[in-house]
């Protein structure tokens, strides 16, 4: 009976502990794209004899750190309902060689740990060129390639030096079956295309590749761009004209908006401004004032009509010379001055400042009037008057008449 009871209490221990251990998770996956790292596994509900909540851990450690006795092992999800982790943002080196492990929890229970290697520089994939634009020059293409992206927005030849890309191009026909694709190798952001057409629509697409762990990524999508050609004679022209054009619309806007400036800037600011006394004149208005103003229409009623009259010429006044008493022989010798009087009017020729007869200005006083009228003329002249002016002779004109008569 001893015996029996033993035994019967062996196997039932054995049975319990095979009940409590958890099963493990099965197929670890890595999905990567560049440096981004998911690990992922698979868990089967019904494998739980219980209905309580399983959780995972997954944690990594350098590859090769596992040969040390104290194992450093860096947590990245803990007691996780999800079957997947990131690893994206663990400071993975995209150079190093790490070992990846995950173990299932349940009812204070843990299930053996499942390891996997993982290199990024090996194992993970290479993405696609980020962007790719393209541009005509002539009749050829310009395709500018941006390189793939980190998980932080940088450049993966960062990490792959030796990055290169196959770029496959194609000219559209309408004959789907006459699509001749070129391919063409290159590591440089820049390639321009070979061998094209003119005025022809050609489609590119462009993959990355890693030729030492022969890794290539996925095809771009397809971008179209139409080559062009030489430019035609006449679109030359037409482009000279249309700048011609341009420039005289400018040029004639330009002018209009000087005149109009400085019509507006001599209107309203004058460069030259009335004197002082005349803007005095024209500001003083008072009723009193006696100097000048500018007449309003209603003060023109007030003001009496102005008549202007013809200049009045007035005539020429002679002023005789003073009389002089003939000389004494002559006062007793009646008959030869009576006969001196019959000959003509003697004293009228000697003493008219007209001028006399020839015998009369022949005489010895007939010289010193010619001499006197120029002298006349000369200071006449000298007051800024002619002989001839018409109008009325001022006070020292008369006096200097007479005294030269």
């Amino acid at each position: 009976m001893n015996v029996g009871f033993a035994l019967v209490l062996i196997w039932s221990l054995t049975i319990t502990n095979v009940l409590a251990e958890l099963p493990v998770p099965q197929n670890l996956t890595l999905i990567t794209l560049n440096t981004e790292y998911l690990l992922t596994w698979d868990w089967d509900r019904d494998q739980m004899t219980t209905g309580n909540t399983v959780t995972f851990t997954a944690e990594y450690m350098g590859k090769y750190a596992l040969k040390r006795k104290k194992k450093n092992w860096s947590r990245v999800c803990e007691r996780t309902i999800h079957t997947h982790c990131n690893f994206t943002g663990s400071d993975l080196h995209y150079l190093g060689m790490y070992v990846l492990r995950v173990r299932a929890s349940a009812d204070g229970l843990n299930s053996d740990w499942v390891l996997k290697d993982f290199c990024p520089d090996k194992d993970a994939a290479l993405g696609p060129p980020s962007r790719v634009e393209l541009a005509p020059v002539g009749n050829l293409l310009d395709v500018t390639i941006s390189d793939p992206l980190t998980s932080t927005q940088g450049s993966m030849k960062e990490h792959i030096l030796s990055l290169s890309y196959h770029i496959l191009y194609w000219s559209l026909s309408d004959d789907p079956r006459g699509l001749k694709p070129n391919l063409v190798n290159s590591s440089n952001n820049l390639v321009t295309l070979p061998e094209l057409e003119a005025w022809t629509w050609y489609c590119v697409r462009v993959q990355s590749r890693y030729d030492y762990y022969n890794k290539t990524s996925g095809y771009t999508e397809p971008q179209c761009m139409q080559t062009e050609g030489d430019t035609q004679r006449w679109q030359i022209f037409l482009y000279f004209l249309v700048s011609l054009v341009a420039c005289f619309l400018l040029v004639l806007l330009a002018y209009t908006f000087f005149r109009f400036y400085r019509v507006l800037k001599h209107t309203f600011y004058p460069t030259i401004q009335l004197p002082a006394y005349i803007q005095e004149y024209l500001c003083d208005s008072s009723l009193g004032s006696e100097m000048p103003i500018l007449f309003t229409p209603e003060s023109e009623l007030c003001c009496d009509n102005l008549s202007v009259y013809a200049e009045v010429v007035l005539p020429e006044i002679h002023i005789p010379p003073p009389f002089t008493a003939p000389p004494s022989g002559l006062q007793h010798d009646s008959s030869r001055h009576s006969r001196q009087g019959s000959e003509g009017s003697g004293d009228s020729g000697v003493y008219s400042t007209e001028g006399g007869s020839g015998q009369q200005g022949s005489s010895g006083r007939g010289e010193p009037i010619r001499r006197d009228k120029e002298v006349e003329k000369v200071k006449l002249e000298e007051m800024g008057k002619e002989p001839g002016d018409e109008g009325v002779p001022d006070e020292c004109l008369l006096h200097c008449l007479y005294l030269i008569m």
